[in-house]
């Protein structure tokens, strides 16, 4: 387990790969969340879970939501009409 000081320094590695993806993301308090292709997706989960290994996590528990509409759905959709 990740001592919970260096919490946020495996989020920021996480975040990094994610960034370097060139997938669209946003940051939440609770989330991440990702649009794109969903084997690119689901791939950097895989990745995201290798990176906390490898910071010391000896287990992670990844949490996947799909919304998926045969003409695609964007994340700006979904919250444009909350942004202020």
């Amino acid at each position: 387990m990740v001592p919970e000081e260096q919490i946020y320094d495996v989020v920021d590695k996480v975040i990094e790969l994610i960034k370097k993806s060139g997938v669209k993301y946003i940051v939440g308090p609770m989330e991440t969340s990702m649009e794109g292709d969903l084997e690119e997706l689901l791939d950097l989960v895989i990745k995201a879970q290798e990176v906390c290994i490898q910071a010391g996590s000896k287990r992670v528990i990844s949490i996947v939501k799909i919304d998926y509409k045969p003409d695609g759905v964007s994340m700006n959709e979904k919250i444009d009409k909350y942004w202020i």
